[in-house]
């Protein structure tokens, strides 16, 4: 599963090192790189100050510690949701040599998406992970998996060079102002009968409320970011050419698991308080408290009454083959689904 490295740590800030690494032992997906949008990069970027980082390692201000961790001890919280975005991206396409089809991960943070697949054998692409944050990009490679730092809007990699781009977990952090370009670059990176995948959470949903009462409210971060509408999302596929589009909801729960009802539940809350970096929830509580004041809310919040398939509220369950209790927090996401024609020339 890792990958391997020079033995040199390799730094999220370092595009350059990032592209050697890859070189050495990744060709296939540093092939991928285009070099002169990378040099154009570099150029803008030595003329504009840094921007924040939400996701960095930075105490103050900053979340990407917390959702590592919360990564970390739950690597398969939103195994579910995953599952089902790999099942639209699959492609089924094969070269003549045997090679996997590549999928891109724009927001890939700490390679999760790529982690999951490989423990459960699932989606048989070859992902590489791509993050605007050097925090994650750094954290991504420590952990073996292969990464570049890149934007979603302003992707470094050739025309037509993918089978799959994938954009989810965190889409809502796209400004409104530059998501057209995210639907269009990823038409443009895409091989005939590849497939552009977007997922996010739809506005006025009880995600959106999430957001707004309690990640805006007790993460150090805050959470300012509008989330999207059906229609917009089908406007952005529409536009940026794709031959096919399709925009549907799925079921995109959490699930954490414990010896006992009690420790499933407190386990959902650290996973949940640990993502969103809900920091401030510590204040006037204890540990237990604080893990439990952020599952409960969780449950009042995550309700679904009338959804037409899937859990409609928090379900507790005992597992026959380990004698442990699970707990899942329902969780509805919107998918929009843009594919290329396998007839479909290069991207304009």
């Amino acid at each position: 599963m890792h990958a391997q490295t020079s033995g040199h740590p390799v730094t999220g800030d370092d595009v350059r090192g990032q592209l050697a690494e890859l070189r050495r032992h990744h060709p296939e997906l540093h092939a991928l790189a285009d070099p002169r949008r990378i040099a154009a990069w570099e150029a803008a970027r030595d003329a504009t100050p840094p921007q924040h980082d939400d996701f960095g390692a930075d105490a103050e201000g900053s979340r990407g510690v917390e959702y590592v961790q919360a990564q970390a001890l739950n690597r398969r919280a939103r195994e579910t949701g995953i599952r089902k975005l790999l099942g639209f991206a699959d492609t089924a396409r094969r070269t003549p040599d045997g090679e996997r089809p590549v999928l891109v991960d724009l927001l890939g943070g700490d390679g999760l998406v790529r982690m999951v697949c490989e423990e459960l054998g699932i989606g048989d692409f070859n992902i590489l992970t791509c993050d605007a944050s050097p925090h994650m990009v750094t954290t991504a490679w420590a952990a073996g998996v292969p990464a570049l730092l890149q934007r979603a809007e302003q992707p470094l990699l050739r025309d037509s060079s993918v089978d799959a781009v994938l954009l989810a977990y965190g889409s809502h952090h796209v400004p409104p102002s530059d998501r057209q370009t995210v639907a269009t670059e990823a038409r443009r990176m895409l091989r005939p009968g590849g497939t552009f995948v977007l997922h996010d959470f739809l506005v006025g949903s009880p995600v959106d409320v999430w957001f707004e009462e309690v990640t805006d409210v007790y993460s150090a971060t805050g959470h300012k970011f509008l989330h999207f509408t059906r229609d917009e999302i089908d406007g952005y596929l529409e536009k940026a050419g794709y031959d096919h589009r399709e925009v549907v909801e799925i079921d995109d729960p959490y699930s954490a698991v414990g010896a006992t009802p009690e420790e499933a539940e407190l386990e959902i809350g650290r996973y949940l308080l640990n993502m969103y970096g809900l920091v401030k929830v510590f204040e006037g509580r204890t540990e237990t408290e604080a893990y439990r004041w952020v599952a409960e809310t969780a449950k009042a919040v995550f309700r679904y009454p009338d959804a037409p398939e899937g859990l409609t509220s928090c379900a507790l369950r005992r597992e026959e083959a380990t004698g442990g209790w699970r707990v899942t927090i329902p969780r509805r996401a919107v998918v929009g689904v843009g594919r290329v024609s396998s007839a479909a020339g290069k991207a304009a």
